[in-house]
């Protein structure tokens, strides 16, 4: 029910309130967390994601390999994947809220120490580092959300977030793309840096405090244990997080590689062209909140489905060799894996009995675990055998990801 302007407020240190005090839609409190969380996906993917359009250069600026270049994206979401496990842990005592303060302000102010980094093995370390900090946001962002909107409205709540998260990554790559053409990828990264640290202070200045949050002070590892393994056994989350590592890992194939396809021959394209393309991601802003609106009003799974099939048919339209083909094919993909996980995400709020935070530190944990294995396996199909060799082997990805989606239906039929 809507807060009342005399409500009391209570903040992450406060008792259990009796009756769950949600933030529901035409509130004020409601309207700050919903920008709130849009600035945090924002710059956390815009941060995380900066350096994809510059693979290339890293390549020639510092000798490495295609596959090498990669671990400048690899090992940040990596080590995010590592860190979201234990963030989730961490925000049960310290609270939500000021873990993802700390971590959105830290990761902007290591990506600005990244312009700075004199040679490639710092600059691996830098980005290590601040797939470590950035944990803080992903998994408790979701857990947040989870916990303090109302549950008729979630899918859209959460589709709003995704579509902040998506807003993030288009920028980072296009801002980047351009930057790094005008004033080389040294500046680029500090002004990436900077517009995040603005962000951050902005989440800071909106986000209300958690109103149904419990705080757990200490942290009891047989507590969290239990949390994780409760939510293996159930049926369903497993295949919803094999979905997450499948598609996510697939998707970030295609923008890794795309880039070395079409700055070489025949393409040619220079740092703002290949920036530039990345624009699609606004399809997946739309899609995003279209796919939580359509999960709520017609059902989850079936939008889920669809999505990933439409993962699979833009990945198979980037075969074609016109550019326009390509473009289509990587705007359909971005399309469909926005939709799709937008879903996932949702259901994972859905399906778990308890303990959100952890059932989403699972899902966060597969799909920057998906990110960080298939993103840098894909580098070697490239090598190999080149771009054809990549989609064949994300298509394979995106069926078994079908194939969970379907066995996670199942399983959520039989436990209603």
């Amino acid at each position: 029910m809507p807060m009342s302007a005399h409500a009391v407020k209570t903040s992450e240190t406060a008792a259990v309130p009796r009756q769950k005090l949600y933030l529901t839609r035409g509130t004020g409190a409601y309207r700050r967390a919903s920008l709130a969380l849009f600035l945090s996906g924002f710059s956390t993917f815009s941060l995380l994601y900066c350096v994809q359009p510059l693979l290339p250069v890293f390549s020639r600026e510092f000798s490495v390999s295609p596959a090498e270049s990669s671990l400048s994206l690899s090992l940040s979401t990596g080590f995010l994947a590592v860190a979201i496990v234990c963030a989730a842990a961490v925000s049960e005592g310290l609270g939500r809220r000021t873990l993802m303060s700390i971590s959105l302000v830290g990761a902007a102010v290591l990506t600005i120490a990244t312009a700075f980094a004199p040679n490639w093995h710092l600059l691996l370390v830098i980005r290590a580092l601040q797939g470590l900090v950035l944990g803080g946001v992903p998994a408790v962002a979701m857990a947040y959300l989870a916990e303090e909107v109302d549950p008729r409205g979630l899918g859209a709540t959460m589709g709003l977030y995704v579509g902040g998260t998506a807003f993030g990554g288009m920028s980072g790559r296009v801002l980047t793309g351009i930057f790094a053409e005008y004033f080389s990828w040294r500046p680029a990264l500090f002004l990436i840096g900077a517009i995040g640290l603005a962000a951050a202070i902005g989440f800071i200045g909106l986000l209300p405090p958690s109103r149904n949050f419990l705080r757990r002070p200490g942290l009891d590892p047989r507590f969290h244990a239990r949390a994780w393994l409760g939510h293996l056994r159930n049926p369903a989350l497993p295949f919803i997080f094999a979905i997450a590592f499948l598609a996510m890992g697939s998707f970030v194939t295609i923008y890794n590689y795309a880039g070395f396809r079409l700055v070489a021959p025949p393409y040619g394209l220079n740092q703002t062209e290949l920036g530039l393309i990345f624009t699609v991601y606004l399809f997946g802003i739309g899609a995003a909140s279209i796919g939580g609106l359509l999960g709520d009003r017609i059902g989850h799974f079936p939008v889920l489905l669809f999505g990933l099939a439409l993962t699979a048919a833009g990945s198979a339209l980037t075969l074609f060799a016109p550019l326009p083909s390509i473009i289509l094919g990587i705007t359909v993909l971005t399309t469909g894996f926005f939709m799709s996980h937008s879903i996932a995400s949702g259901l994972v709020g859905k399906l778990a009995l308890g303990n959100k935070g952890h059932a989403s530190s699972i899902y966060m944990l597969a799909y920057y675990v998906g990110s960080s294995l298939i993103g840098s396996a894909g580098g070697w199909f490239f090598a190999v055998e080149g771009w054809t060799a990549v989609v064949f082997f994300t298509l394979a990805m995106l069926a078994l990801a079908f194939m969970s989606a379907c066995v996670a239906q199942h399983f959520a039929r039989r436990k209603a």
